[in-house]
């Protein structure tokens, strides 16, 4: 599970490495910075955030909603025998809690020191480097499809990566991701009361971008607000069954970056989509 939250929401990444701004990135800059930035964090990322999320534990957002709890994939009984591919996959803690509900897991992530990291954990789950928008299966491979905030929120066509997945699932498979509540994007990225107030426009889908000297982006995030999302999946050949806004848990006291307690009893911080493939 990738899980990536991200500057603008919370990840704590290289404040060197050059200026903060607003600015139109598309597919293959923003894959390109991804790509590098993941490269470069992830250690940081599964040192200080790796008891969290354990080694074989499925976790929707930092809220702490488990999918052993939540079935969003649908009761863990039935995910045996089933093919699973796990988008934004990070340390691969969700495909290996999958394979020990009998799925057949596989874990996806762009960034190659991610999957670094799956394979010093262990276990048996296949490791593929590749880009979401261009899934390297046949059509037809897999039962389910998921991703904890990973790949969605980073990509400048989410329809291409919706389409991608569909084309990979079976008729009738179940796709669920989570992401940034779009709510955010106008909330300051603060744990504290001063992230209670609203800052920006939550309908600018201007990207939020860290850059280096020469203006080359590090950092990409897309916003697009919870219309958007919807209008996205159906446009990807889905049908919305369900979206999840997890509640903050009484007995969660962490922060991590921009959530918290204090925030998450206020406002949402994630949304879970729950898709099934039309057709």
């Amino acid at each position: 599970m990738n899980q990536e939250y991200g500057h603008e929401d919370g990840v704590d990444g290289d404040a060197d490495e050059g200026e903060a701004t607003r600015r139109d990135a598309g597919d293959a800059e923003s894959s390109r910075a991804s790509r590098g930035w993941w490269d470069r964090n992830a250690d940081e990322y599964q040192s200080e955030h790796g008891s969290f999320l354990g080694d074989d534990r499925f976790v929707w957002g930092p809220e702490g909603l488990d999918e052993a709890e939540a079935g969003l994939l649908g009761p863990a009984g039935s995910l045996k025998g089933l093919d699973v591919l796990e988008i934004g996959a990070g340390a691969a803690q969700c495909s290996r809690w999958l394979a020990a509900q009998g799925a057949r897991p596989v874990a996806l992530d762009l960034s190659h020191r991610q999957l670094q990291h799956a394979l010093r954990i262990g276990g048996e789950v296949p490791l593929v480097e590749a880009d979401a928008g261009a899934l390297p299966f046949r059509d037809g491979a897999f039962d389910l499809a998921c991703s904890a905030y990973g790949a969605v929120p980073f990509v400048a066509d989410p329809v291409r990566v919706f389409r991608e997945v569909r084309r990979v699932l079976r008729p009738g498979g179940r796709w669920v991701f989570s992401v940034t509540h779009p709510i955010r994007w106008a909330f300051p990225d603060e744990p504290g009361p001063e992230g209670l107030s609203v800052a920006a426009s939550y309908f600018d889908r201007t990207p939020y971008v860290e850059q280096d000297e020469r203006g080359r982006a590090v950092y990409v995030e897309h916003h697009r607000t919870l219309g958007d999302r919807v209008r996205d999946v159906v446009a990807g050949g889905f049908r919305l069954v369900d979206l999840v806004e997890p509640e903050w848990p009484a007995w969660n006291g962490q922060e991590w970056g921009g959530w918290s307690p204090l925030r998450g009893n206020l406002i949402p911080g994630t949304a879970i989509f729950v898709c099934e493939r039309d057709g």
